[in-house]
């Protein structure tokens, strides 16, 4: 349906679609059935499809283990086709192409809504990807590593682009996120950049520290880009130690600034890469504005709205002109009381402060402030904590309803392999060899005694931080709801928590 949506947003004539769909951790999704929701007869002369009426033409690329009859669907294209030498079509455009045109129309990653399509152009996207490479020092002779998906800008932008910029080499491990095929092509291909998300960088340690994959061959790396979300202190440490990653730099943005706005430095002391996002990239401007009354500017060291304005800033949301005005804000640029020029400022939605270096530190998403009795509660500071926890592979915080305070933290923990959890605030507790099982009531726990509870949970943020952080409700889960690019999607692990609460309380 997504796709069905999307298409149909966008009013597209073409598809280029493989006949599967490579998915972390699972088998490969077939895209046929997907294809005959669109046309029904894909074996007709002529390519209808009630659906997407707009949609003209299908080109499919045979990207499937299996065989597929490709030749019998005569409603669509095969890519090989096209590409042959004895091809009569064409690649070059009806029309000259201008810098501002828009040459990608990038769906957001959708962590606390629903997608939006953000127009990107030429000069956006060449330019970011051109300054990220500059930032991380590359040269010709480095050799990335880019597990995020090319779809996403992570891999498009940050990875290809930055890369084609600089001439330098570019790994696309596998098509969908595998930590193992990412660790032997760095070892087989003598990488000296990886990059990724604290989720992946967190599954590729775990193969090392299983012994699955040696921990020989990682010599060269020395850089590489963590975005996405941030990395905690000691998760950065073990990527130093690790994997050689001493040069890591981390990015913030997000697709509206195609994508990045501010990064750090390979030589960016060590508290500067954890505690902040770096400084803006070159052509960028930013400000924090209060919350409550963006036409106000607040001093250095105050926390408000990350506001980011520049060459990067989208030229508005595809077909979407109120969502765009709502982010999107055009200033006049006055000299003597007349308009000169226009500028463009975009509204994050990010919490943030900035100090004196022009460092900027990302407190949290305005959206995922947990409000408990008055108090504003960041997620993040509750999240960098438990991090901390021998026991936590990973872990994430948000808020719950809660009849006295209206709100409540709650912590959604993945336990670290090979550790033994009693029973949480849903009953589910956790083996050893990392399968659950759920405790009732009045059953008592046969497993022996677990190594993290979810009262030790509590015990360790109480220890850390002030009592109103404490998690009042703690789940184990196995996996949380991501987007394709890794992100976790906060919102639906929300509408998970209420439901665990409701199935307990029923129970």
């Amino acid at each position: 349906m997504q796709v069905i949506s999307a298409l149909n947003h966008l009013e597209a004539a073409h598809l280029i679609i493989g006949m599967e769909t490579n998915l972390p951790y699972k088998p490969p999704r077939e895209n046929m059935s997907l294809l005959k929701d669109l046309v029904p007869d894909l074996h007709a002369s002529k390519l209808e499809s009630e659906t997407v009426p707009s949609l003209q033409n299908i080109i499919l690329v045979d990207n499937s283990s299996s065989v597929h009859p490709l030749t019998n669907l005569q409603a669509t294209t095969n890519l090989t086709d096209i590409l042959s030498p004895n091809s009569t079509s064409s690649v070059t455009p009806d029309s000259p192409l201008h810098r501002d045109d828009t040459i990608n129309i990038q769906f957001t990653s959708g962590t606390t809504s629903s997608p939006k399509a953000a127009c990107l152009t030429h000069h956006s996207i060449l330019n970011n990807g051109h300054s990220i490479g500059s930032r991380m020092l590359l040269t010709p002779d480095d050799i990335i590593c880019c597990p995020p998906p090319l779809f996403h800008c992570f891999g498009s932008i940050l990875g290809y682009m930055a890369s084609a910029t600089h001439g330098s080499c570019i790994l696309f491990p596998s098509e969908a996120f595998s930590p193992l095929a990412v660790l032997q092509s760095i070892q087989e291909e003598r990488a000296t950049a990886l990059y990724g998300v604290a989720t992946m960088f967190i599954a590729e340690l775990e193969l090392l520290a299983d012994g699955i994959v040696d921990k020989t061959g990682f010599e060269r790396l020395r850089t590489g880009i963590a975005a996405g979300s941030s990395v905690p202190s000691h998760l950065m440490e073990k990527l130093h130690n690790v994997l050689n990653l001493r040069g890591l730099t981390i990015c913030y943005g997000m697709t509206e600034t195609s994508p990045v706005s501010c990064m750090t430095t390979p030589d960016d002391p060590l508290q500067k890469r954890v505690d902040s996002v770096g400084r803006l990239l070159p052509h960028v401007e930013a400000k924090v504005v209060d919350v409550h009354d963006n036409g106000k500017i607040l001093p250095i060291g105050e926390k408000g709205e990350l506001v980011v304005s520049g060459y990067n800033v989208m030229k508005g949301y595809w077909n979407d002109q109120a969502r765009t005005d709502e982010v999107r804000i055009v200033e006049p640029i006055l000299e003597k009381g007349e308009k000169v020029g226009e500028k463009v400022w975009m509204y994050t939605g990010d919490e943030a402060e900035m100090d004196g270096d022009g460092y900027v530190k990302i407190t949290g998403r305005i959206k995922d402030l947990i409000i408990r009795g008055g108090e504003n509660i960041h997620p993040l500071e509750v999240e960098n904590c438990l991090f901390r926890h021998t026991g936590v592979g990973e872990v994430s915080v948000v808020g719950l309803p809660d009849e006295k305070y209206g709100e409540c933290v709650a912590a959604f923990i993945v336990v670290r392999h090979g550790v033994e959890a009693g029973p949480d605030d849903s009953g589910v507790s956790v083996k050893r060899d990392g399968s659950s099982h759920v405790q009732l009531r009045g059953v008592s726990e046969e497993e022996g005694p677990a190594t993290l509870t979810k009262e030790s949970v509590r015990d360790w943020v109480r220890g850390e931080l002030s009592g109103h952080l404490v998690p009042k409700h703690v789940f184990w889960v196995k996996e949380y709801p991501k987007t394709a690019s890794g992100k976790i999607q906060k919102f639906k692990l929300r509408d998970m928590g209420i439901k665990l609460l409701e199935d307990a309380k029923a129970t």
